[in-house]
């Protein structure tokens, strides 16, 4: 496992934020596995159970708040970490509804006291900010949107992410590059990936939560918007992503210092309601009704990604389609009701082991 991305992560002091939440959890997992010494920076997981709580990393875990820039720059100072992911975010729209200023503050703020402190710690060579699809001006599209297209964002969640990419924009040209006064070179990169499924997610108001939450309930889970079609994909996909991109920047490539989208193939992308249909098939007993009357709140009908840029530049692809990816999500699922197994070591083993299969360029030593 610690010869995948050339080795690059082997002994490497990283530092993840949001290391306690679900895509954190998996990223600080597959690190450990790669070998890094991972410092995790988060508040305490806000699910019960949590993915984090149940795979017991041997990570150092540190609980704090990006919105305190002090505590943050702490920390930066202590760890001196190498490349540092940055997760940490208030990540669901309808909760952005309901607590927009902590979300605005979280996701925009917390990006600024992360580049602040980063750009002040001498170890920092790398760092990728991690933000989401949602962070484009979304005009219902056809096509997918390609990584030049405008930021914006109708709601609170969205819009925070579109002004942290301006802020990751602004960094890269204003304090990380050779012709900065203080002559800083941080390569800062970021990536805007779709909607994740995987196993060990209990968040509110995400689909595969609520149908596995309304199965082990034994009631039916409620679907807002069945005709929406998202960017699926499994959560290692774009970890995967998040990897090779960190590759590229330890090394100094600083070419990789841009903008990326992760996003599935076009033929995989699916409406709620077949992603639903889908998880059913695979899961006796799981049922939900439609709701649509119940959507007050505003939220995209199309989402699409072009992820052109990073299939040719990056050389990075999907490993699973989107029947493969519901198929692992509810096996983990089953496996840790039925049996009580956490089983995401063994998805990231057979994940690299198809990667590998498909020639995937990451797993070449």
């Amino acid at each position: 496992m610690k010869t995948l991305f050339g080795g690059i992560y082997d002994k490497k002091r990283v530092l993840v934020t949001g290391h306690t939440g679900f895509k954190g959890s998996w990223l600080s997992l597959w690190l450990n596995e790669l070998g890094a010494e991972v410092t995790g920076y988060a508040l305490p997981p806000d699910t019960s159970p949590s993915h984090y709580e149940l795979l017991g990393l041997p990570v150092e875990s540190l609980i704090g708040d990006v919105r305190d820039p002090e505590a943050f720059a702490g920390v930066m100072e202590r760890r001196q970490p190498e490349i540092v992911f940055h997760l940490a975010a208030q990540p669901l729209v309808r909760r952005s509804y309901k607590i927009p200023r902590e979300t605005f503050e979280t996701n925009i703020m917390g990006t600024v006291n992360v580049l602040e402190a980063c750009r002040k710690t001498a170890s920092v060579t790398a760092i990728i900010n991690v933000t989401s699809d949602k962070c484009y001006e979304n005009r219902e599209w056809a096509r997918g949107y390609k990584e030049n297209d405008a930021m914006g964002g109708f709601d609170p969640y969205s819009a925070s992410k579109g002004c942290s990419e301006l802020i990751t924009g602004a960094y890269r040209k204003s304090f990380f590059t050779s012709d900065c006064p203080d002559d800083r070179r941080i390569l800062l990169a970021s990536a805007r990936a779709g909607n994740v499924i995987g196993g060990g997610d209990w968040a509110e108001d995400r689909l595969v939560p609520d149908l596995i939450r309304a199965l082990a309930n034994r009631e039916k889970a409620i679907i807002r918007n069945p005709n929406a079609t998202r960017p699926w994909q499994h959560i290692l996909e774009p970890l995967s992503g998040y990897l090779q991109l960190g590759q590229m920047l330890l090394q100094g490539n600083a070419v990789y210092a841009d903008s990326w989208n992760l996003g599935p193939k076009d033929e995989t992308e699916v409406t709620v309601g077949e992603l639903a249909e889908r998880c059913r098939n695979c899961c006796p007993g799981m049922d939900y009704e439609v709701r649509q009357c119940e959507k007050a709140l505003h939220e995209a009908d199309s989402l699409k990604l072009d992820c052109s840029k990073a299939n040719t530049k990056l050389r990075w692809k999907g490993v699973w389609d989107s029947s493969t990816a519901v198929d692992k999500t509810v096996k983990w699922y089953g496996d840790y009701y039925d049996k009580g197994i956490v089983n995401s070591m063994n998805d990231i083993a057979q994940y690299v082991a198809d990667a590998e299969k498909d020639g995937i360029e990451w797993v070449k030593n």
